[in-house]
């Protein structure tokens, strides 16, 4: 969730900036492909770009298969769930016919 927020951080962060930098450049001189910028060239930063994003992708990608995998059944007696605090989080899914006690939070 985080790598997330920072890769939607990023992205609007480079928009704003490209949109307010196009206001600076002069119409009169077209510029170059290679052209420094903060000493660097425009392949460089590509490529930087490219290895963050990478990165970033591999990150966010193992939190999504995780968030996507099915939740294990229980069977009758097996705890299913947890106590946290006020809450209670859901260890496994009960089989048909019986439910989560939330009480002893085993399957009954």
């Amino acid at each position: 969730m985080g790598g997330v927020r920072v890769l939607v951080y990023l992205s609007v962060c480079l928009s704003l900036l490209t949109s307010l930098c196009q206001g600076q450049r002069s119409p009169a001189a077209p510029a170059a492909a290679d052209e420094p910028t903060l000493g660097l060239t425009t392949r460089e930063l590509a490529e930087v770009l490219q290895g963050f994003l990478d990165e970033a992708d591999s990150r966010v990608g193992l939190s999504v298969e995780k968030k996507a995998s099915v939740i294990p059944r229980c069977d009758v007696g097996v705890r299913c769930a947890m106590k946290h605090g006020p809450r209670i989080g859901r260890l496994c899914d009960c089989l048909r016919g019986t439910a989560c006690n939330t009480f002893f939070l085993r399957c009954y």
